[in-house]
C-alpha cells in the first residue's frame, strides 16, 4: 500500500497534535521524566542524504559520535564547554542506542535505521509499544524537517505498528553553530589585513520560515564580531544567489571576502558554492575571496544532536511555529497550508513499495 499523506509535522508532536502516544512525553510518561529502571529510549539521526561519499562518511562518523558522547562528556568539557556540561549532567552516564538513516540519494534509508533500533526501542517501553526519539539533521526547520522525515517515520509505522516517536526539532539557528562558523571563518582568514566581510550561503528553500532563519544566523555572527559586515545567499532555491551575495559585498566595499559555508556535511551543493565563489574570485582578481569549510562532524555538532535528544525526551520543544508555512498564509505561498506531505523515494527504500 502507499504510504497516507499527512500534514507537515511540529517537533516533539510527530504531526499527532502534543496528547497522543507520538507526543513530546511519549519516550517519558505524561511527567516528561523516563523512568530509572527502563531503559533510554534510542535515538534515531534522520538526514537528507548526499551523492558525495565524503559527506556520508561524515553522517557515519557523527552517528557515532553521537552514540559514544555520555561516556565522553569529561574530556569534551574543556573543549564544548557549558553545553558539554549540560549534557553531561542530562546523560547521567546512561549509555543511549543511536543509529542515522537518510530520506533519500544514499544508504543507509531511514528504514533500516530504524530496524536496527526496534529491539532498544521496544525495551524502552514499560508497556510493550516502541519508542524513539528521532532528531532532524537539519540546520533549519524546512520542508524535510517539517514534512518529509516525519511522512518517511509515517511510512516506519506501517512497517512496525507499535512504533511511536517523539520528534526533536533542527539543530539551528543556535550559538554553538554560530561559534562554530566564526572558527570555520577564522581558520581561513589568515594574513596581514582588516577583518574580512563575510557571506553566509545556505542551502536554500522554499519556506521562507527557514530561509529567514539563515538571515538570522548571519545577523547574530555579525553580532559582536569584527567583521565590516555579514551577508547572506543561498545556493538554490532562494535569491540572492552566491554570485549576487559576492556582488553585493564588493559593491559595499569589501575587499577581503569570506564565504562560510553553512552546511552540516561535504556534499555536491557545498562544492557547488566553492566553485561559484571561485569564478566569482577569478572574474575579480582585486578581491581576496575565501571558502570557509563546512561545519563537519565534531564534538560541538554531537553535543548539539544530544541537547536536542534530551529536550524531546523531556517534551521541552522550544519551538516557535508563527511563520511555518504550513500553518500560516505568507503571500504567495498559501497553496502550502495544510498540504500533505509524503515521504521522498530513496534509492534503497522506494516510497511506492508495499510495506
Amino acid at each position: 500500500m502507499s504510504p497516507t499523506p499527512l500534514p507537515a509535522a511540529e517537533p516533539g508532536n510527530a504531526a499527532n497534535g502534543p496528547n497522543t502516544a507520538n507526543g513530546p512525553n511519549a519516550a517519558n510518561g505524561a511527567n516528561g521524566a523516563h523512568g530509572h529502571n527502563t531503559p533510554r529510549p534510542p535515538l534515531l539521526l534522520a538526514a537528507h542524504g548526499t551523492r558525495d561519499p565524503a559527506g556520508v562518511a561524515a553522517f557515519g562518523a557523527l552517528a557515532e559520535r553521537v552514540g559514544a558522547l555520555a561516556e565522553r562528556v569529561g574530556a569534551l568539557a574543556e573543549r564544548v564547554g557549558a553545553l558539554a556540561e549540560r549534557v553531561g549532567a542530562l546523560a547521567g552516564g546512561a549509555a543511549t542506542q543511536v543509529a542515522g538513516g537518510f530520506i533519500e540519494l544514499s544508504p543507509p534509508p531511514l528504514r533500516d535505521a530504524v530496524a536496527a533500533l526496534m529491539d532498544a526501542a521496544r525495551a524502552a517501553s514499560p508497556d510493550g509499544a516502541a519508542r524513539i526519539v528521532a532528531v532532524p539533521l537539519m540546520l533549519s526547520a524546512a520542508g524535510h524537517a517539517k514534512g518529509d522525515i516525519p511522512a518517511a517515520l509515517a511510512r516506519e509505522r506501517a512497517r512496525h505498528p507499535d512504533l511511536n516517536w517523539a520528534y526533536a526539532r533542527p539543530l539551528g539557528p543556535h550559538p554553538v553553530l554560530i561559534d562554530l562558523l566564526a572558527a570555520r571563518i577564522a581558520a581561513v582568514a589568515t594574513g596581514a589585513g582588516p577583518a574580512p566581510a563575510v557571506l553566509v550561503v545556505g542551502r536554500g528553500s522554499t519556506d521562507p520560515d527557514a530561509n529567514a532563519d539563515v538571515v538570522k544566523t548571519s545577523r547574530l555572527l555579525w553580532e559582536g564580531r569584527a567583521f565590516p559586515l555579514a551577508e547572506t545567499a543561498f545556493v538554490s532555491l532562494a535569491r540572492p544567489d552566491v554570485t549576487e551575495g559576492l556582488e553585493r559585498c564588493r559593491l559595499l566595499g569589501a575587499r577581503r571576502i569570506v564565504v562560510a559555508r553553512y552546511f552540516l556535511f561535504p556534499g555536491v551543493l557545498p562544492d557547488r558554492v566553492a566553485q561559484q565563489a571561485g569564478d566569482y574570485a577569478r572574474a575579480h582578481p582585486e578581491l581576496d575571496i575565501r571558502c570557509a569549510d563546512v561545519l563537519g562532524d565534531c564534538d560541538e555538532i554531537a553535543a548539539l544532536v544530544y541537547e536536542r535528544y534530551q529536550e524531546a525526551l523531556a517534551g521541552d520543544i522550544r519551538m516557535n511555529c508563527d511563520m511555518c508555512v504550513y500553518r500560516t498564509a505568507l503571500p504567495g505561498f498559501e497553496h502550502r497550508v495544510g498540504a500533505p506531505q509524503h515521504p521522498h523515494d530513496h534509492p534503497h527504500d522506494h516510497a511506492h513499495a508495499h510495506v
